[in-house]
């Protein structure tokens, strides 16, 4: 049975079946029952009239001309177009744009719907990387960055409009959720309905809502279907899940990833055919990868929680019932994924003394592969983030940020049981 179909649609198949077949028919290269590796620059046309097709597709249409032929491995090729297909179909989205990493997907989602005087709104904290561009090259193009202080709260949303607004249109509005270290949630739902009342008072012109998914990802939160226009994930992290590739993507309706697949092809910024290839092979084990992950998650979080030199854990798992931030975890969420943060008792000194003592768990940044990984936030990841702004976010010199992997979850246990004890 072929992998291909227009009914297969998330809707009627799950997770897991697409993960694994979704988009490919084995009799489309020679009956491998795995994609091949299409290794070219250039594709030869079978006609000047299909030539002249291909391109008037491509640069004239919604989306890359993918009937028609395919033109230079810069603006799309076949393992690019079946892994954007696949990873789609992940997202409940039409369509979906690969990038050569997850900052190339930011970037242009960021430059396509932003100009000169704009505001754009965020949420808090954000990754590393994007508060570095929005806050630097974005900035000097004059468009100035405005954070949600709350952003499950109406009136922190509303307050950021109105601030956001004095600055100039809102052309976009960033929500990473859960944010990164600290496992924030923001309500996409809201944030969506204060886009919607901008788009009354910006005389038509309404702010896209993208959400960066990374740390929960397709399985276990689906941005689109809560009022999100585009949905961005790192595929590095969970999708890719062996630290071993660099990817980004965008997935939403066709309309909106039609200009961005050929920015990419402006910016140079496509996903190359081997990486492709890597990365649909690492989709087939997401869901098993993303189950053994979470269930050693929270075994892991439940001993840190109750651990006498571990001062607080942001595991989502743990929001309190009643709260804000909890109601919205259930409604948008399915799961409280495999990458948390927690706070020793103490400072940068005794948290270099516990890192340094750790035999299972690798320091490194990243997240969402096999290997458990574990890396001091303040000094690493949000490192070029001004201190007074990760105070005032809660990433602090005694943060830890933890990515569970799929090792036995006895072993890690008792690699941070021997590690805290390093903590005077």
């Amino acid at each position: 049975m072929s992998g291909s179909g227009s009914d297969d649609v998330r809707g009627v198949r799950h997770p897991d079946t697409l993960a694994v077949g979704y988009g490919y028919d084995p009799q489309d290269a020679f009956g491998a029952v795995k994609p091949p590796i299409v290794l070219t620059s250039t594709f030869a046309y079978p006609s000047a009239a299909a030539a002249k097709q291909a391109h008037r597709d491509y640069f004239d249409g919604a989306a890359p001309g993918r009937e028609a032929g395919f033109i230079y491995a810069r603006l799309d090729h076949p393992g690019l177009a079946l892994l954007e297909k696949r990873f789609a179909a992940l997202d409940g989205a039409e369509e979906a744009a690969a990038f050569a990493s997850g900052m190339a997907a930011i970037s242009a989602v960021l430059l396509a719907h932003l100009k000169p005087g704009d505001s754009v709104l965020h949420t808090r904290p954000l990754y590393g990387g994007t508060h570095g561009l929005l806050h630097g090259p974005l900035a000097g193009l004059g468009i100035t960055a405005v954070a949600i202080g709350d952003g499950v709260d109406d009136a922190s949303v509303a307050q950021a409009v109105e601030t956001a607004s004095a600055h100039g249109p809102v052309g976009l509005i960033f929500v990473e959720t859960p944010a990164n270290p600290t496992n924030g949630i923001a309500d996409i739902a809201l944030i969506a309905r204060a886009a919607d009342a901008l788009a009354a008072r910006q005389g038509g012109r309404r702010p896209v809502v993208v959400v960066d998914n990374t740390f929960l990802g397709s399985l276990l939160q689906a941005p689109l279907a809560h009022g999100a226009d585009l949905s961005m994930t790192s595929l590095t992290k969970y999708a890719g899940g062996h630290s071993d590739l660099i990817g980004g993507a965008v997935s939403g309706p066709a309309a909106l990833i039609g200009p961005l697949r050929r920015l990419r092809t402006l910016l140079g910024t496509h996903l190359d055919p081997f990486t492709s290839w890597l990365a649909l092979r690492s989709l087939e084990t997401f869901p098993l990868r993303n189950a053994r992950a979470n269930a050693n998650a929270a075994v892991v979080a439940a001993f840190l929680r109750d651990h006498a030199k571990v001062a607080s854990v942001s595991y989502l798992g743990f929001l309190k019932a009643g709260t804000p931030a909890r109601a919205v975890f259930d409604r948008q969420c399915t799961g409280a994924g495999s990458t948390f943060s927690f706070r020793i008792r103490g400072g940068e000194s005794e948290a270099f003394a516990m890192l340094d003592r750790l035999q299972v768990f690798r320091m490194a940044v990243s997240l969402g592969g096999t290997e458990s990984l574990i890396c001091h936030s303040a000094t690493t990841t949000h490192y070029s983030v001004p201190p007074e702004i990760r105070a005032e976010v809660g990433v602090d010199d005694a943060t830890l940020r933890i990515s569970v992997g799929i090792e036995h979850p006895d072993d890690l246990v008792a690699d941070l049981a021997s590690a805290l004890d390093a903590i005077p």
